[in-house]
């Protein structure tokens, strides 16, 4: 498959990409090995393969959602640079 002018500068564009005159023909040819390669996978046989989400057969690995003690007032404004009674306090936004 041969990619022309127009599509290497179409593709360039969709990448903003600012590309020379005179790199484009190597952009063609390029693009075109690109292509003929991935044509390749057309050829592999795929009759007896199931289809995959993922790789490698993974489960969810995050912990059990448990309700845990949280924070006290205290502890949580320990480290604050300002607080203001209860708070942390901050500078006002507009």
């Amino acid at each position: 498959m041969k990619v022309s002018k127009d599509e290497v500068l179409y593709t360039a564009n969709l990448a903003k990409l600012k590309i020379k005159e005179e790199e484009i023909d190597t952009f063609i040819e390029q693009m075109t090995q690109y292509l003929s390669y991935a044509n390749n996978l057309d050829k592999v046989d795929t009759e007896n393969v199931e289809p995959l989400s993922h790789v490698l057969d993974v489960e969810n690995v995050m912990r059990k959602d448990e309700i845990k003690e949280g924070l006290n007032i205290e502890e949580a404004l320990k480290n604050a640079p300002e607080k203001e009674g209860r708070c942390f306090k901050v500078p006002k936004m507009l």
